[in-house]
């Protein structure tokens, strides 16, 4: 016998959790009318297959529309500029932004205004106590981090111990460390040094040249000049994994040859910063020079503001919210008994073939799945 529910897929328009369910009503049969032999005969009802459900989400070969998903996240911290700017582009972009967050920074009466919602900061010494408590009032949280490097580690080991899928914006701290400890809780993440979309495809070139063509600019010479607000501590994430593209290349270069402007004077004079734009820029520089001097080639990527990083941002929590509802769509599969064993064989398969297994991401598998805004 047919189970009395049938698991919704997450692509779906409404985002469903496990304990909400579309219910099937058996078709009631047409009345008799008096002086009928017998009541019209009911169609027999087909076995639902994978094969058709799949069919039904794309037509040749053209990508099922990117639906509008709904979910609750919390940037932690939204007090800083680019927290900010990700908390207004998740609620413009129909999200349920938490009305809680961390920050370190005293701000009046704990409490700040964002899009006319009001957050509550708590210290993050609290930070333990208060998020168990969040994540029993939102079970399908995402967490957004854009803290400060020092933190990284801490907070992720914090995420992966109750089991949060989150995205790390925050560069700096242990990275080799970070995603052991991704991977060893087998926890839901991505992971990225740069959140720009058109950045990230820059890198994704940059890999591949490194990857198809190592040492084709062996003997030359790289000079690297990186530009951020003075409220930037480290050296540009995006800036070492370009640098190691280079040296994948075959140039000689070590980070601390890299030229940091930090001086709002140097940035207006020397790298051509828009005064408007002192606070918030990243302005990289990458020239590289032939042995003879006979040959240069420059790389450069310029940006103002953080409009860039902030939609990069929330489509990848799009992304990751709709990993993690595949695995709750596949149990959901599994328990309703629709399907034979072997159909079931042939789609975990697909799934694991095309990726659906992993649970550690970065910016580049967000691009090539392709259903940004």
């Amino acid at each position: 016998m047919l189970p009395a529910t049938v698991p919704v897929h997450p692509a779906a328009g409404t985002a469903v959790t496990l304990r909400q369910r579309n219910s099937l009503r058996p078709r009631q049969p047409l009345g008799a009318s008096v002086g009928m032999a017998a009541p019209r005969p009911q169609m027999a009802t087909p076995r639902l297959s994978i094969t058709s459900a799949l069919a039904t989400q794309a037509v040749e070969g053209v990508p099922p529309a990117s639906p509008k998903l709904s979910f609750p996240i919390l940037v932690n911290s939204c007090t800083g500029k680019m927290g900010k700017a990700v908390s207004e582009a998740a609620i413009s972009a129909g999200l349920q932004l938490v009305p809680v967050s961390f920050s370190a920074l005293e701000v009046p009466d704990g409490k700040v205004e964002i899009c006319n919602r009001e957050i509550r900061i708590h210290d993050p010494s609290e930070f333990e106590q208060v998020l168990p408590s969040i994540v029993k009032d939102y079970p399908d949280l995402i967490v957004i981090d854009y803290t400060v490097p020092d933190a990284v580690n801490a907070n992720a080991e914090l995420y992966c111990k109750l089991g949060l899928p989150f995205v790390m914006g925050t560069t700096g701290g242990d990275r080799q460390l970070l995603h052991k400890t991704v991977q060893d809780a087998n926890n839901y993440a991505v992971i990225s040094p740069q959140m720009g979309k058109q950045v990230v495809a820059f890198l994704a070139a940059m890999e591949i040249m490194a990857e198809q063509f190592p040492g084709a600019f062996s003997g030359y010479k790289l000079e690297v000049m990186e530009s951020h607000q003075a409220t930037k501590l480290d050296i540009s994430g995006t800036a070492k994994a370009v640098i190691s593209c280079f040296q994948k290349l075959g140039v000689q270069f070590d980070l601390d040859e890299v030229k940091q402007v930090r001086d709002p004077v140097e940035q207006v004079a020397l790298v051509g910063v828009p005064e408007e734009h002192l606070g918030g820029h990243a302005f990289h520089m990458y020239h590289l020079t032939s042995p003879d001097g006979t040959v240069s080639f420059e790389f450069q990527h310029n940006v103002c503001g953080r409009s860039i990083y902030a939609e990069g941002t929330v489509d990848a929590a799009m992304f990751l919210y709709t990993k993690v509802r595949i695995l709750l769509w596949l149990h959901e599969i599994i328990l309703s008994g629709l399907f034979s064993v072997q159909e079931m064989l042939i789609f975990l398969l697909l799934q694991i073939k095309s990726g659906a297994s992993r649970k550690l991401y970065d910016m580049i598998d967000v691009l090539r799945e392709g259903n940004m805004r």
